[in-house]
This record gives C-alpha cells, structure tokens and sequence, in this order.
C-alpha cells in the first residue's frame, strides 16, 4: 500500500482536501496504481472531470468509463 493510503487511510481520503488530491497525483503519475484508483474514486465522488479527462487522456481506461458515466444524459 502506497504511503499516503498507509499514512491517512481510506476513510480520510475520501473527505480529501485540495492537498490531497496533490499528492494523489504526484504518486498517480509516479506510477502508483493505487494511488491513481483512489484518484478516480475521489474524482468521481467530486465530480471533478478536469482530473478524470486528464487521466482518460493518458490511457487510463477506468477514469474514460468514469467520465462517460458522468457526462451522459
């Protein structure tokens, strides 16, 4: 488990702060795959598409289903 998963666990990350996401990120696009799963759970749970197109746009499949799901209509 990544540092920031061991170091505030699950239930804080999903109350994350603009910090949080920070660091998600930094670990996210150091390679972390957990890191990048807790970034989309929390950038849908925002409803943060900026951060989920980012991600589709790097050949994240899951974060493309994610954005899908959330701009339809």
């Amino acid at each position: 488990m990544d540092e920031l998963v061991s170091r505030v666990g699950v239930a804080r990350l999903r109350k994350a702060t603009q910090g949080d996401f920070k660091e998600l990120r930094r670990l996210s696009d150091g390679g972390d795959a957990t890191a990048t799963d807790e970034l989309i759970q929390l950038a849908t749970e925002h409803e943060d598409l900026e951060e989920l197109r980012r991600l589709a746009a790097r050949g994240n499949a899951v974060a493309a289903d994610q954005l899908a799901e959330l701009t339809s209509d």
